[in-house]
């Protein structure tokens, strides 16, 4: 497979540098900021410098069912289910600039997508003492197209061989369309920061990829909740396969426990700290569009083991592809245009 190198692509796809909003539930009203199984594969790879394109489309179907609560726009709610379907598209621009013998790129992300939220029991919230509100016990829904909050980021990697480094740095910012009150928002409405730091190993001989990445997510509070959303702990893991230089297949393992809980005066239900194990697979196809490489992705990931939070399925649909890549110095080491930025 010695043309492996050559012709890998990777996926462009939304990683430790693109933390996204809405994951399955924990936090204020079961919303995090961290997504399972987001950061790999390919999590350590920074691309040579250039300018890259991915937009990731997110499913999640789950419910949280009985008599278990969460809190979402201030309303606490009961036997509640979500289907929502985002998309996030990102700009990578990894820069010739190199500090510490590391690339220096930035992204930036803007979410938008459809929440839809339905609960079967309505306990308390804005949605009781709105004027056209409902009486505690019945049941609600809400589903609404809105952008979320945009998010940048920062990122250091290295090389050397087989082997991919990186550490990141991001920073949502609360600035989309948060409706106070509402089931249905894409954006969090405060301000969140995630740092990280990932590997990869990456044989192109034998076609073998191991990754591994690992964070902490640092929330501030909503204003219009006045929702203190604790710090969190995620980690990802995969092993895949290239099965030729346009196919791989692989497996992805992923954690997330909440490690301080949520606090504030809107935090009616406590510190309710969440956890939640999520395991799948994943599948990725690369081609060419004229002369472009283009990356498609499937990711898949069932939750389980879950604590405070809704249970489900998630899945990922990414497209990747560099706008524009720099030509490589004459004795830079080669590098696969693969990454999780």
């Amino acid at each position: 497979m010695r043309p492996f190198a050559r012709h890998l692509v990777g996926s462009l796809i939304l990683g430790s540098a693109i933390a996204t909003s809405l994951s399955a539930e924990a936090a204020e009203g079961g919303l995090s900021f961290y997504i399972e199984g987001q950061a790999v594969p390919l999590g350590g790879i920074v691309p040579p410098p250039g300018l890259y394109f991915d937009s990731t489309t997110w499913f999640y179907n789950a419910r949280i069912s009985g008599n278990r609560q969460t809190q979402i726009g201030g309303n606490v709610i009961a036997d509640a289910k979500v289907n929502l379907v985002a998309d996030f598209v990102t700009a990578l621009w990894v820069t010739p600039v190199q500090i510490l013998g590391g690339d220096l790129a930035f992204a930036f992300v803007m979410p938008f997508g459809e929440p839809a939220v339905r609960a079967g029991v309505l306990l308390n919230g804005p949605l009781i003492n709105q004027a056209l509100g409902r009486p505690v016990g019945v049941s609600v829904g809400d589903a609404t197209f809105n952008p979320g909050d945009p998010i940048v980021s920062g990122t250091l990697g290295w090389h050397s061989g087989n082997w991919h480094w990186k550490l990141a740095g991001v920073l949502s910012i609360p600035a989309g369309a948060y409706e106070p009150g509402q089931l249905s928002n894409v954006a969090l409405n405060r301000y969140v920061g995630d740092i990280s730091a990932a590997a990869t190993y990456l044989d192109p001989t034998l076609g073998y990829e191991l990754s591994a990445a690992a964070g902490f997510t640092l929330n501030g509070r909503n204003p219009a909740t006045r929702y203190d959303t604790g710090t969190e702990f995620h980690v990802d893991v995969s092993a895949s396969k290239y099965l030729s230089k346009e196919v791989s297949v692989g497996v992805i393992a992923s954690h997330y426990q909440q490690i301080t809980g949520d606090s504030g005066p809107g935090a009616r239900l406590g510190p309710f700290m969440g956890r939640t194990t999520a395991v799948g697979g994943t599948i990725s196809v690369t081609g060419e569009l004229g002369k472009v490489p283009v990356t498609a992705r499937l990711k898949v990931l069932r939750e389980v083991e879950v604590e405070n939070r809704f249970q489900g399925t998630i899945g990922f649909f990414e497209v990747s592809f560099p706008l524009w890549v720099a030509p490589p110095k004459a004795a830079s080491e080669p590098r696969p245009i693969a990454a999780k930025f």
